[in-house]
């Protein structure tokens, strides 16, 4: 007996580790220099006078990259498929799974396509073109689908055919 919930097809990706690593870095190194620029400058004048600089330079130049640096590192693509539907979540951008159900599902297949020249990258990407919406986070595999109500969204994964199979098996059992 199949439970509402049973799962069929789990995978987790998050973007290559060289490049949260990279980014993890460069962030430090933005980090360390506004240190130093900031050392400088109060070394120069008072602190009474550069307060306001100070604290701009605290929250754009170390706050903020250090934020943007623990999003990539934690940011990951969540693709399930139960036997009530395929879940897609990007987090932490997306908290919660957004559902898609057989009724909702029409045509997919898995295919090999172009990041950067069909939808500008990797992440949540919207075509220029009529390719619709794309959750990807690295490779060019991906499974692409067609809702019935015309809408277009491609799910990159490592495990293309794996994905198509068990959205497949879904479909079928409706």
């Amino acid at each position: 007996m199949v439970e509402e919930n049973d799962l069929i097809f789990r995978e987790e990706q998050r973007f290559p580790l060289w490049l949260r690593l990279s980014l993890v870095f460069s962030m430090v190194f933005v980090v360390v220099l506004s240190g130093f620029a900031l050392r400088d400058a109060v070394s120069k004048q008072g602190t009474d006078e550069l307060l306001p600089i100070i604290l701009l330079t605290v929250v754009s130049m170390i706050i903020l990259p250090m934020a943007v640096a623990v999003l990539f590192l934690i940011m990951k693509l969540e693709t399930e498929v139960r036997s009530d539907g395929l879940y897609v979540r990007f987090f932490p951008i997306h908290l919660r799974y957004k559902k898609f159900t057989a009724e909702d599902l029409g045509e997919y297949y898995a295919r090999t396509y172009r990041p950067i020249l069909e939808y500008g990258g990797w992440g949540i990407r919207y075509s220029l073109s009529k390719r619709g919406k794309a959750y990807n986070v690295s490779g060019n595999k991906s499974v692409q689908l067609v809702l019935k109500n015309g809408k277009r969204l491609l799910i990159g994964s490592q495990k293309p055919d794996e994905l198509a199979e068990a959205i497949g098996s879904i479909i079928q059992s409706t």
